[in-house]
Protein backbone atom coordinates (compact mmCIF):
# COMPACT_ATOMS: atom_id res chain seq x y z
CA UNK A 1 0.00 0.00 0.00
CA UNK A 2 1.49 3.31 -0.90
CA UNK A 3 0.95 6.59 0.43
CA UNK A 4 -0.84 7.76 -2.91
CA UNK A 5 -3.61 4.94 -2.21
CA UNK A 6 -4.18 5.74 1.78
CA UNK A 7 -7.08 8.00 2.38
CA UNK A 8 -7.16 11.35 3.77
CA UNK A 9 -10.61 11.74 3.54
CA UNK A 10 -12.61 9.80 6.33
CA UNK A 11 -15.82 10.78 7.36
CA UNK A 12 -17.46 10.90 11.34
CA UNK A 13 -19.99 8.41 10.32
CA UNK A 14 -17.40 5.94 8.95
CA UNK A 15 -14.73 5.82 11.53
CA UNK A 16 -18.20 5.54 13.96
CA UNK A 17 -19.32 2.49 12.11
CA UNK A 18 -16.12 1.20 12.64
CA UNK A 19 -16.22 1.82 16.27
CA UNK A 20 -19.96 0.14 17.11
CA UNK A 21 -19.09 -2.75 15.11
CA UNK A 22 -18.74 -6.44 16.45
CA UNK A 23 -15.67 -6.73 18.22
CA UNK A 24 -14.66 -10.35 16.39
CA UNK A 25 -15.31 -8.71 13.59
CA UNK A 26 -13.55 -5.66 14.40
CA UNK A 27 -10.33 -7.19 15.64
CA UNK A 28 -10.22 -9.44 12.84
CA UNK A 29 -10.42 -6.29 10.11
CA UNK A 30 -7.89 -4.58 12.00
CA UNK A 31 -5.35 -7.54 12.76
CA UNK A 32 -5.61 -8.36 8.62
CA UNK A 33 -5.13 -5.30 7.59
CA UNK A 34 -1.82 -5.46 10.08
CA UNK A 35 -0.60 -8.33 8.93
CA UNK A 36 -0.78 -6.64 5.52
CA UNK A 37 1.99 -4.05 6.13
CA UNK A 38 3.77 -5.21 10.01
CA UNK A 39 5.14 -8.30 11.28
CA UNK A 40 2.72 -8.99 13.75
CA UNK A 41 4.91 -10.55 16.12
CA UNK A 42 7.12 -7.43 16.64
CA UNK A 43 7.15 -4.55 18.73
CA UNK A 44 9.21 -1.54 18.64
CA UNK A 45 10.24 0.02 22.05
CA UNK A 46 11.12 3.70 22.37
CA UNK A 47 12.25 5.11 25.75
CA UNK A 48 10.27 8.72 27.51
CA UNK A 49 12.87 11.20 29.39
CA UNK A 50 11.40 14.21 30.76
CA UNK A 51 14.45 16.56 30.10
CA UNK A 52 12.65 19.61 31.93
CA UNK A 53 10.43 18.88 34.50
CA UNK A 54 7.14 20.99 35.74
CA UNK A 55 6.25 24.97 35.83
CA UNK A 56 4.30 24.71 32.51
CA UNK A 57 2.18 27.75 32.13
CA UNK A 58 -0.45 26.06 29.61
CA UNK A 59 -3.57 24.59 31.35
CA UNK A 60 -3.80 20.91 29.97
CA UNK A 61 -6.20 19.62 32.73
CA UNK A 62 -4.62 15.77 32.23
CA UNK A 63 -1.29 17.35 33.09
CA UNK A 64 0.80 17.26 36.62
CA UNK A 65 3.56 19.56 34.91
CA UNK A 66 1.01 22.48 34.69
CA UNK A 67 2.19 25.30 37.09
CA UNK A 68 -1.73 25.79 37.52
CA UNK A 69 -2.71 22.28 39.04
CA UNK A 70 -1.71 21.61 42.63
CA UNK A 71 0.02 18.28 41.68
CA UNK A 72 3.00 18.97 44.05
CA UNK A 73 5.41 18.02 41.42
CA UNK A 74 8.62 19.56 42.08
CA UNK A 75 9.95 22.12 39.39
CA UNK A 76 13.68 20.65 37.71
CA UNK A 77 15.94 22.67 35.17
CA UNK A 78 16.83 21.17 32.17
CA UNK A 79 18.90 18.41 32.57
CA UNK A 80 22.59 18.14 31.86
CA UNK A 81 24.20 17.05 28.44
CA UNK A 82 25.60 14.29 30.00
CA UNK A 83 22.87 12.91 32.35
CA UNK A 84 20.54 12.43 28.67
CA UNK A 85 23.91 10.72 27.35
CA UNK A 86 23.90 8.61 30.27
CA UNK A 87 19.70 7.88 30.13
CA UNK A 88 19.49 7.21 26.51
CA UNK A 89 23.45 4.45 26.68
CA UNK A 90 21.05 2.95 29.26
CA UNK A 91 18.21 2.79 27.34
CA UNK A 92 19.54 1.25 23.68
CA UNK A 93 21.30 -0.99 26.06
CA UNK A 94 18.10 -2.10 27.28
CA UNK A 95 16.05 -3.02 23.80
CA UNK A 96 14.97 1.16 22.89
CA UNK A 97 15.84 1.65 19.31
CA UNK A 98 14.41 5.37 19.38
CA UNK A 99 14.66 8.20 22.66
CA UNK A 100 12.74 10.61 23.11
CA UNK A 101 13.05 13.78 25.08
CA UNK A 102 10.38 16.15 26.64
CA UNK A 103 10.33 19.74 27.82
CA UNK A 104 7.41 20.91 29.62
CA UNK A 105 7.19 24.45 27.84
CA UNK A 106 4.68 26.09 25.99
CA UNK A 107 6.99 26.80 23.36
CA UNK A 108 11.24 26.41 23.51
CA UNK A 109 13.22 29.39 23.28
CA UNK A 110 15.75 29.73 20.75
CA UNK A 111 18.49 29.60 23.63
CA UNK A 112 16.92 26.43 25.04
CA UNK A 113 16.27 25.21 21.64
CA UNK A 114 20.70 25.06 21.45
CA UNK A 115 20.80 22.84 24.65
CA UNK A 116 18.11 20.73 22.95
CA UNK A 117 19.77 20.34 19.88
CA UNK A 118 23.17 19.23 21.42
CA UNK A 119 20.98 16.44 23.16
CA UNK A 120 19.62 15.35 19.69
CA UNK A 121 23.23 14.84 18.32
CA UNK A 122 24.40 13.60 21.13
CA UNK A 123 21.77 10.46 21.18
CA UNK A 124 22.41 9.97 17.29
CA UNK A 125 25.96 9.57 17.87
CA UNK A 126 24.62 6.45 19.78
CA UNK A 127 23.34 5.07 17.01
CA UNK A 128 19.42 5.54 17.99
CA UNK A 129 16.34 7.29 16.63
CA UNK A 130 15.77 10.55 18.13
CA UNK A 131 12.26 12.42 18.99
CA UNK A 132 11.35 15.45 21.24
CA UNK A 133 8.29 16.70 22.45
CA UNK A 134 8.88 20.33 23.02
CA UNK A 135 5.50 22.41 22.90
CA UNK A 136 4.62 24.88 20.20
CA UNK A 137 7.33 25.64 17.25
CA UNK A 138 8.14 27.95 14.86
CA UNK A 139 9.19 27.34 10.89
CA UNK A 140 12.64 27.81 11.71
CA UNK A 141 13.25 26.03 14.98
CA UNK A 142 11.92 23.15 12.85
CA UNK A 143 14.74 23.31 10.51
CA UNK A 144 17.08 23.54 13.01
CA UNK A 145 16.18 20.37 14.66
CA UNK A 146 16.00 18.56 11.18
CA UNK A 147 19.41 19.93 10.46
CA UNK A 148 20.80 18.36 13.54
CA UNK A 149 19.24 15.15 12.62
CA UNK A 150 15.83 15.01 14.54
CA UNK A 151 13.82 12.14 13.18
CA UNK A 152 10.68 12.48 15.08
CA UNK A 153 8.59 15.42 17.08
CA UNK A 154 5.97 14.27 19.24
CA UNK A 155 2.96 16.85 19.33
CA UNK A 156 -0.28 14.93 19.84
CA UNK A 157 -3.76 16.47 18.76
CA UNK A 158 -5.09 15.63 22.35
CA UNK A 159 -8.74 14.97 22.00
CA UNK A 160 -11.27 16.20 19.12
CA UNK A 161 -11.63 19.80 17.90
CA UNK A 162 -15.13 19.82 19.74
CA UNK A 163 -14.10 18.43 22.94
CA UNK A 164 -10.58 19.99 23.29
CA UNK A 165 -11.44 24.01 25.18
CA UNK A 166 -12.75 20.74 27.82
CA UNK A 167 -9.47 19.96 28.50
CA UNK A 168 -7.24 22.99 27.10
CA UNK A 169 -7.56 26.52 26.69
CA UNK A 170 -4.49 28.26 26.77
CA UNK A 171 -3.45 26.87 23.80
CA UNK A 172 -5.97 26.22 20.29
CA UNK A 173 -6.58 23.28 18.43
CA UNK A 174 -4.88 24.89 15.41
CA UNK A 175 -2.12 26.11 17.31
CA UNK A 176 -1.33 22.28 17.21
CA UNK A 177 -2.16 21.50 13.50
CA UNK A 178 0.38 24.67 12.67
CA UNK A 179 2.97 22.72 14.81
CA UNK A 180 2.41 19.71 12.78
CA UNK A 181 3.23 21.37 9.28
CA UNK A 182 5.97 22.44 9.89
CA UNK A 183 7.18 19.62 11.27
CA UNK A 184 5.99 17.98 7.95
CA UNK A 185 7.26 20.51 5.86
CA UNK A 186 10.82 20.33 7.39
CA UNK A 187 10.85 16.79 6.26
CA UNK A 188 10.83 15.65 10.02
CA UNK A 189 8.69 12.15 10.79
CA UNK A 190 5.40 13.72 12.69
CA UNK A 191 4.43 11.67 16.44
CA UNK A 192 1.23 12.31 17.08
CA UNK A 193 -1.93 10.72 18.70
CA UNK A 194 -4.01 11.31 21.74
CA UNK A 195 -5.67 10.92 24.87
CA UNK A 196 -8.71 9.01 25.50
CA UNK A 197 -10.54 8.63 28.84
CA UNK A 198 -10.91 12.45 29.54
CA UNK A 199 -14.74 12.13 29.73
CA UNK A 200 -15.18 12.82 25.86
CA UNK A 201 -18.02 10.47 24.01
CA UNK A 202 -17.23 8.31 21.45
CA UNK A 203 -18.04 10.80 18.68
CA UNK A 204 -15.01 12.85 19.91
CA UNK A 205 -13.17 9.57 19.80
CA UNK A 206 -14.13 9.30 16.18
CA UNK A 207 -13.56 12.76 15.47
CA UNK A 208 -9.86 12.59 17.10
CA UNK A 209 -9.27 9.62 14.71
CA UNK A 210 -10.60 11.49 11.54
CA UNK A 211 -8.65 14.46 12.37
CA UNK A 212 -5.36 12.15 12.17
CA UNK A 213 -6.15 10.53 9.47
CA UNK A 214 -6.81 13.34 7.64
CA UNK A 215 -3.92 15.14 8.10
CA UNK A 216 -1.89 15.18 4.42
CA UNK A 217 0.38 12.38 5.70
CA UNK A 218 -0.72 10.12 8.32
CA UNK A 219 1.42 10.42 11.21
CA UNK A 220 4.16 7.85 10.98
CA UNK A 221 3.62 7.19 15.17
CA UNK A 222 0.62 7.91 16.14
CA UNK A 223 0.43 7.12 20.21
CA UNK A 224 -2.68 6.33 21.93
CA UNK A 225 -2.81 7.39 25.47
CA UNK A 226 -5.09 6.48 28.37
CA UNK A 227 -6.03 9.12 30.49
CA UNK A 228 -3.84 8.60 33.92
CA UNK A 229 -5.79 10.28 36.18
CA UNK A 230 -3.45 12.87 38.92
CA UNK A 231 -4.45 14.09 41.94
CA UNK A 232 -5.05 17.80 42.08
CA UNK A 233 -5.19 18.14 37.90
CA UNK A 234 -9.13 18.69 36.38
CA UNK A 235 -8.97 15.25 35.06
CA UNK A 236 -8.71 13.34 38.73
CA UNK A 237 -11.97 12.41 39.02
CA UNK A 238 -13.17 11.99 35.17
CA UNK A 239 -14.76 8.92 33.97
CA UNK A 240 -12.84 5.85 33.39
CA UNK A 241 -13.15 4.31 30.07
CA UNK A 242 -14.22 0.66 29.75
CA UNK A 243 -10.90 -0.74 28.01
CA UNK A 244 -12.72 -2.87 25.66
CA UNK A 245 -13.25 0.59 24.67
CA UNK A 246 -9.63 1.41 24.19
CA UNK A 247 -8.96 -1.63 22.55
CA UNK A 248 -11.59 0.10 19.82
CA UNK A 249 -10.14 2.73 19.63
CA UNK A 250 -6.64 0.85 19.02
CA UNK A 251 -8.28 -0.80 16.14
CA UNK A 252 -9.65 1.46 14.53
CA UNK A 253 -6.60 3.64 14.16
CA UNK A 254 -5.02 0.67 13.28
CA UNK A 255 -7.55 0.26 10.00
CA UNK A 256 -7.68 4.01 8.83
CA UNK A 257 -3.70 4.61 9.11
CA UNK A 258 -2.52 1.27 7.78
CA UNK A 259 1.06 2.35 8.09
CA UNK A 260 1.74 3.75 10.78
CA UNK A 261 3.24 2.48 13.61
CA UNK A 262 0.31 2.52 16.55
CA UNK A 263 1.59 3.28 19.93
CA UNK A 264 0.20 1.84 23.31
CA UNK A 265 1.36 4.76 25.21
CA UNK A 266 0.12 6.15 28.86
CA UNK A 267 -2.00 4.10 31.16
CA UNK A 268 -0.33 0.68 30.98
CA UNK A 269 0.46 0.42 34.37
CA UNK A 270 -3.17 0.15 34.68
CA UNK A 271 -3.73 -2.42 32.32
CA UNK A 272 -3.96 -6.01 32.63
CA UNK A 273 -2.07 -7.97 30.70
CA UNK A 274 -5.04 -9.52 28.76
CA UNK A 275 -5.83 -6.30 27.82
CA UNK A 276 -2.30 -5.38 26.33
CA UNK A 277 -2.49 -8.49 24.29
CA UNK A 278 -6.08 -7.63 22.99
CA UNK A 279 -4.40 -4.07 22.10
CA UNK A 280 -1.68 -5.77 20.12
CA UNK A 281 -3.73 -8.24 18.79
CA UNK A 282 -5.97 -5.11 17.29
CA UNK A 283 -2.70 -3.78 15.64
CA UNK A 284 -0.75 -1.58 18.29
CA UNK A 285 3.01 -2.42 17.29
CA UNK A 286 5.37 -0.25 19.60
CA UNK A 287 5.42 0.74 23.12
CA UNK A 288 7.21 2.85 25.87
CA UNK A 289 9.63 1.31 27.64
CA UNK A 290 10.79 1.83 31.48
CA UNK A 291 9.03 2.89 34.61
CA UNK A 292 8.42 6.22 33.92
CA UNK A 293 6.22 7.85 31.11
CA UNK A 294 7.52 11.70 32.02
CA UNK A 295 6.07 11.30 36.24
CA UNK A 296 3.33 9.41 35.44
CA UNK A 297 3.98 5.44 36.28
CA UNK A 298 5.16 2.71 33.56
CA UNK A 299 5.39 -1.14 33.27
CA UNK A 300 8.98 -1.76 34.01
CA UNK A 301 11.30 -3.08 31.71
CA UNK A 302 11.40 -7.08 33.11
CA UNK A 303 7.16 -7.39 32.94
CA UNK A 304 7.11 -5.99 29.37
CA UNK A 305 10.06 -8.55 28.44
CA UNK A 306 7.66 -10.70 30.17
CA UNK A 307 4.87 -10.30 28.61
CA UNK A 308 6.34 -10.42 25.23
CA UNK A 309 8.15 -13.47 25.89
CA UNK A 310 4.50 -15.09 26.72
CA UNK A 311 2.84 -13.71 23.61
CA UNK A 312 6.01 -14.85 21.47
CA UNK A 313 6.31 -11.25 20.68
CA UNK A 314 9.80 -9.53 19.75
CA UNK A 315 11.02 -6.21 20.05
CA UNK A 316 11.95 -5.03 16.57
CA UNK A 317 14.61 -2.11 15.48
CA UNK A 318 12.29 0.64 14.39
CA UNK A 319 12.05 1.41 10.30
CA UNK A 320 10.82 4.77 9.75
CA UNK A 321 7.47 4.13 7.57
CA UNK A 322 8.09 6.91 5.13
CA UNK A 323 9.35 10.27 6.09
CA UNK A 324 7.50 13.35 4.48
CA UNK A 325 10.83 14.23 2.52
CA UNK A 326 10.66 10.89 0.93
CA UNK A 327 6.99 11.13 0.05
CA UNK A 328 7.76 14.71 -1.26
CA UNK A 329 10.59 13.74 -3.62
Amino acid sequence: MTELSLRHNWQIKEISDLLEMPFNDLLFKAQTIHRQNFNPNEVQISTLLSIKTGACPEDCGYCSQSAKHDTSLERERLLPLQEVIEQATAARENGSSRFCMGAAWRNPTDKNLDKVIEMISAVKALGMETCVTLGMLTADQTRRMKEAGLDYYNHNLDTSPEYYDKVITTRSFDDRLNTLEYVRDAGINVCSGGIVGMGESEKDRASLLQQLANLPTHPQSVPINMLVQVEGTPLFNADKLDHLEFIRTIAVARIIMPESYVRLSAGRSEMSDETQALCFFAGANSIFYGDKLLTTENPDENHDLNLMKKLGISPSQYQAVKSTEQLAS
